[in-house]
């Protein structure tokens, strides 16, 4: 391998995976290894020299229901990657999460029996639901790179050969993060309250979220007037989404809400307006597994779309729905989903996480299970990729 450039193919369907992309090509490079890489990515893999053949956008599509409309979209650009690599194969196909796409293009992959050996970078939640996919997942993935070390076990338990490389966002979060400083670098006042209110990055999610959140500020700020609301906008587009809601809201409500943008490639504005804020609330995904690595209280919710949530109802196999809750194996975040996620509860479990001592115990908590994800014995993801490759040399 070593008198040839390797080529390595990766697909991102979102913000996160392109982060996690954008650090894995770096990591390439750092390690001296010669590689080029082509696929599917983001605005951060794209600035590190990636060639990407579709936006990233294309594949985030959220829930069961909506995908079936973007099916024929999804299809086209799928089979647009496997012509490609059937004529020029990559030695590797890396997808990095987006389970749903990335395992079809693998599955497909490996029936052409082209060369190419395929990773799997972000476990599905085969643990949680629909947990026959893994032995499908044993059939076309050579290797599943996990964030979190109770994946390797399941894994190892169904024969797919694993390795836990750690969560990236565990090594790099500071284990001391005062809140000060992060409400300083984001220029707010330091002796303020603020609840950061984050309805998700995509389109159909602040559609469906934000009235919601909107809901739960307006009823806090009769009771609370001091305190004030950060809403973070991950590009142009939500931004307007989001400020034509927010003139929906009451006139004395408005001057205390504040919609920050993002302002660099990195999609960092969601993390920030996290890291600033005394009380976060949140869409349940990758989000509050960052709230809970920067240590900060919080309270989560997930509203799908109805039929969507009555199918994944039979298929959910564990009781928790957000990660920081998985982690510890019990109840250590609030979790409003469906009927329950309504202003009047996300209000109250908000306003519960202004008692110091209850906010505290979660925080605490927070920080046990982060000091967990980095001491765990962490394999490297790039010689994990490697050592895949050598197997046939």
């Amino acid at each position: 391998m070593s008198n040839r450039k390797l080529k390595i193919g990766i697909v991102v369907g979102e913000v996160s995976g392109d982060t996690l992309g954008a650090k894995l090509i770096k990591s390439f490079r750092e390690q001296g290894v010669d590689v080029e890489f082509e696929g599917i990515g983001g605005p951060q893999m794209i600035a590190e020299g990636f060639k990407s053949y579709y936006p990233m956008e294309t594949l985030s599509v959220m829930g069961i229901v909506e995908v079936l409309k973007d099916l024929k979209k999804l299809f086209a650009v799928r089979d647009g990657l496997v012509e490609l690599w059937t004529a020029q194969p990559v030695d590797i196909f890396i997808g990095i999460d987006a389970p749903d796409f990335n395992l079809r293009l693998s599955k497909t992959l490996k029936e052409k029996n082209l060369p190419i050996k395929t990773v799997q970078y972000v476990s599905p939640s085969v643990w949680a639901w629909r947990q026959g996919r893994v032995h499908g997942i044993k059939k076309t993935i050579d290797l599943v790179l996990c964030l979190f070390p109770f994946e390797k076990n399941f894994y190892e338990q169904h024969g797919v050969p694993a390795a836990f490389v750690g969560h990236p966002l565990a090594k790099q979060l500071p284990l001391d993060n005062p809140l000060i400083a992060a409400k300083q670098a984001l220029g707010l006042d330091p002796e303020k309250t603020y609840v950061a209110l984050l309805p998700g990055s995509r389109k159909g999610e602040v559609e469906r979220l934000l009235p919601m959140l909107l809901g739960a500020a307006q009823i806090l700020s009769t009771k609370y007037p001091a305190v004030e609301y950060l809403i973070p906008a991950i590009n142009d587009a939500r931004k307007t989404q989001i400020e034509a809601g927010v003139t929906q809201c009451d006139t004395n409500l408005i001057p205390k809400l504040h919609i920050l943008e993002n302002t660099d490639t990195e999609s960092k504005i969601g993390r920030m307006v996290m890291n600033a804020s005394d009380i976060v609330a949140l869409a349940s995904g990758t989000a509050t597994l960052e709230a809970m690595l920067l240590h900060r209280p919080m309270v989560t919710f997930y509203k799908l779309n109805a039929l969507t949530y009555f199918i994944a109802k039979f298929l959910v196999k564990i009781p928790y729905y957000s990660l920081p809750n998985i982690i510890a194996g019990k109840k250590v975040i609030e979790e409003l989903i469906q009927k329950q996620a309504t202003p009047e509860r996300l209000a109250q479990e908000i306003e519960s996480l202004m008692d110091i001592e209850k906010a505290q115990i979660q925080v605490m908590q927070h920080l046990c299970m982060h000091k967990r994800l980095i001491s765990g014995d962490t394999q490297d993801p790039v010689q994990a990729i490697l050592s895949l490759l050598k197997q046939d040399t």
